[in-house]
């Protein structure tokens, strides 16, 4: 089974994060076990952010490492209409939409995403896995 990796788990590994990084390295792992690594563009960019260069990118997210897939159509349409509630909701303009783009990918693929904030994929994306701290400890 493949897992779509939150960008949250990838940073504590690449910035070893003094609280996370164990955690998120361990779970890591074991979802290799089980399959494939995912990224898509929307975790890249927000990944990429630290870095200066592409080639730096790819030296920590090899692609023998991290399966790139682009996000479906569908995943973009799923996206908006959880956005919508959100704003409906009350949710306010600074959320923008990336984690909305990985918790439909994810659920229209069927990943099961790893992930240390799950808050946001389980209010609108709650038909999706997730392998976090709080479940997966």
């Amino acid at each position: 089974m493949a897992t779509l990796v939150d960008t949250n788990v990838l940073i504590d590994i690449a910035v070893r994060d003094p609280v996370w990084s164990r955690w998120s390295r361990s779970k890591m792992t074991a979802a290799l076990k089980q399959g494939s690594l995912i990224i898509n563009q929307i975790i890249y960019a927000e990944f990429s952010m630290r870095y200066e260069t592409i080639d730096d990118v790819d030296s920590v997210l090899p692609e023998d490492e991290f399966r790139r897939e682009g996000l479906p159509f569908e995943a973009a349409f799923a996206a908006s209409r959880a956005f919508s509630i959100y704003r409906r909701m009350g949710g306010p303009r600074e959320k923008v939409m990336p984690d909305f783009l990985i918790g439909a990918h994810a659920v229209i693929r069927g990943y099961p995403i790893l992930t240390r904030d799950p808050t946001g994929f389980r209010t609108y994306f709650p038909d999706v896995e997730l392998i976090a701290p709080d479940t997966d400890p």
